[in-house]
């Protein structure tokens, strides 16, 4: 199970600006600390945590931050109009657009996706794959 997944960032108000955009609707908890920005799911009192939890961070060696080749976080939406709503807010909150929503070939029948790249470059999947809503063949 992944615990959690931590991506870097140079300008952490221009990572918060563009995370507050879209991570506050599937849940998450932002809270922006020394260290940067820490996502996680509420947890009820007496549950488990419910993980992952997502970080955003200066790097640890103080070099610039850099994007993974090949890297990609991906958060689940509720549906596919969700994914359209948030993909549209993380461009307007200083993302930029790495695939517009929609379905893809290469994918299952009911994988609605889009793509983008965060302020600092990471690569982040919104998608939803509800078989109640139309598919890509349907």
């Amino acid at each position: 199970m992944i615990a959690y997944v931590t991506v870097g960032a140079d300008d952490i108000a221009r990572a918060k600006r563009f995370y507050s955009a879209i991570l506050p609707a599937l849940g998450y908890e932002l809270e922006e600390g020394p260290e940067g920005l820490s996502c996680v799911l509420p947890v009820e009192p007496g549950q488990s945590p419910v993980l992952p939890d997502f970080y955003v961070k200066p790097t640890f060696d103080g070099r610039p931050a850099s994007a993974g080749n090949g890297s990609m976080v991906a958060f689940e939406a509720r549906n596919q109009q969700q994914v359209r709503d948030l993909h549209a807010a993380a461009l307007l909150a200083g993302g930029s657009d790495e695939g517009q929503p929609g379905f893809r070939v290469s994918y299952g029948p009911n994988f609605f996706v889009g793509y983008l790249r965060d302020p600092q470059g990471n690569k982040i999947a919104l998608f939803s794959s509800d078989p109640n809503e139309p598919g890509r063949d349907g």
